[in-house]
């Protein structure tokens, strides 16, 4: 069992299902920031998380469940599954946000259900972990990175070559691996939004 929070706003055009990074929980500021920002444009939003509290523990002493790329990926994948059996999400189309250790979850969720999962967007992410995943991901990509995190850009670049659908990368101007600086977080949202808009059909 594990913990989540949905909110489907009123005639929403999709889903957003967040895949937090590394020792981070649903709770992330961050992801909730933009996944608020979501809601007030129109989309559901489940923020969950990846571990249960007992696997918490471990990663907590270990750091090793949290580089366990094929379990996040299978939790994302369990968590779209009830997406589509719940009577106010199944009819949604579905969008994957990941940052850091969780973009590369992501990405091995939508080559593992094509037929489910129709954007990925990664923020800040480590697509590279998605290792040899990358070639099966057929659906659209956003990897957003800022330009100062120069070498998380340089291992999205090298994953962008590898993803089998079409990719875009968006660089950030003057924002570091978590997007601190001002306004920074906020040019994440508009280009997720962008992205939402153009590949998500109902």
């Amino acid at each position: 069992m594990l913990d989540g929070d949905l909110v489907v706003p009123g005639g929403a055009s999709g889903i957003v299902l967040f895949a937090h990074g590394s020792g981070s929980s649903r709770h992330s500021p961050r992801n909730r920031m933009v996944a608020t920002r979501m809601q007030a444009a129109g989309y559901a939003t489940l923020l969950m998380d990846l571990l249960t509290p007992a696997e918490e523990q471990i990663d907590d002493r270990t750091r090793k469940l949290r580089f366990d790329i094929p379990l996040l990926a299978a939790r994302l994948t369990g968590a779209i599954g009830w997406l589509s059996d719940q009577s106010e999400t199944r009819s949604l189309p579905v969008a994957l946000f990941g940052a850091s250790t969780g973009a590369a979850a992501a990405l091995q969720a939508a080559a593992e259900l094509p037929e489910l999962v129709q954007l990925v967007i990664s923020r800040g992410g480590r697509p590279d972990l998605a290792e040899d995943a990358l070639e099966r991901v057929a659906v659209a990509t956003l990897l957003i990175v800022g330009s100062r995190d120069v070498e998380v850009l340089a291992l999205n670049q090298a994953a962008a070559a590898r993803l089998a659908g079409p990719v875009e990368i968006a660089i950030v101007a003057g924002a570091t691996h978590l997007f601190p600086e001002p306004g920074t977080l906020d040019r994440v949202v508009e280009l997720a939004v962008e992205a939402l808009r153009r590949n998500l059909a109902g």
